[in-house]
């Protein structure tokens, strides 16, 4: 087992690994002792399931329990979804998830809705994810355009996690015009030093 600490920090739809928050959170992760990979996720403007679980796979290799995950919108579904599918034996360190979900609202075109769909319907074994950590830790903002509000409450029934709402943080992205997000950091530094 690997003592050092890493962190992936996976983008989302449309998403790029020097948007918005990702330079500071990997920066602050460094300065912690953390080796921090933010990958650039194949077709950003069309993800597909299998592409970016596998593509995250390859990349993180030895999954052990210094590996912890932070997610943005559909990277937090990816690191859900490759969870689910690692072997019985393996353990992660946990996950965070900012502006996660499993449900949507506000999708414009039928592109969209067309792009989205197999992560909205096809399903995920929650037992199974919880089987590899039960470390998670979940934020969204209160005026999300995307991410119903119902989603809190999902994240904290099918996954058991923490869960924090922000003020006027929108959907989190480059876009938001947020460049730090402490509350992910300290989240990270919570669940990898172990404490409840």
């Amino acid at each position: 087992m690997s003592m050092q600490k890493r962190a992936f920090i996976i983008h989302g739809w449309d998403g790029y690994p020097d948007e918005g928050w990702f330079p500071w959170l990997k920066t602050e992760l460094e300065k912690n002792g953390f080796q921090v990979h933010v990958p650039a996720m194949p077709e950003p403007a069309e993800p597909k399931i299998e592409a970016w679980v596998s593509h995250l796979s390859k990349i993180v290799s030895g999954v052990d329990e210094n590996t912890f995950f932070v997610g943005h919108s559909i990277g937090c579904q990816t690191i859900i979804r490759y969870l689910e599918g690692l072997p019985a034996d393996k353990k992660a360190g946990g996950a965070i998830f900012v502006a996660g979900w499993f449900t949507l609202m506000n999708l414009k075109t039928d592109e969209e809705k067309e792009i989205v769909k197999p992560w909205l319907e096809i399903p995920i074994d929650f037992g199974k994810v919880k089987q590899h950590t039960k470390k998670f830790f979940a934020v969204f903002s209160d005026d999300d355009e995307f991410v119903p509000q119902n989603n809190k409450e999902l994240f904290e029934q099918r996954l058991g996690a923490k869960t924090a709402i922000e003020h006027g943080k929108g959907h989190f992205g480059g876009d938001s015009g947020i460049k730090e997000l402490p509350s992910a950091l300290e989240a990270v530094l919570v669940i990898a030093e172990g404490k409840p």
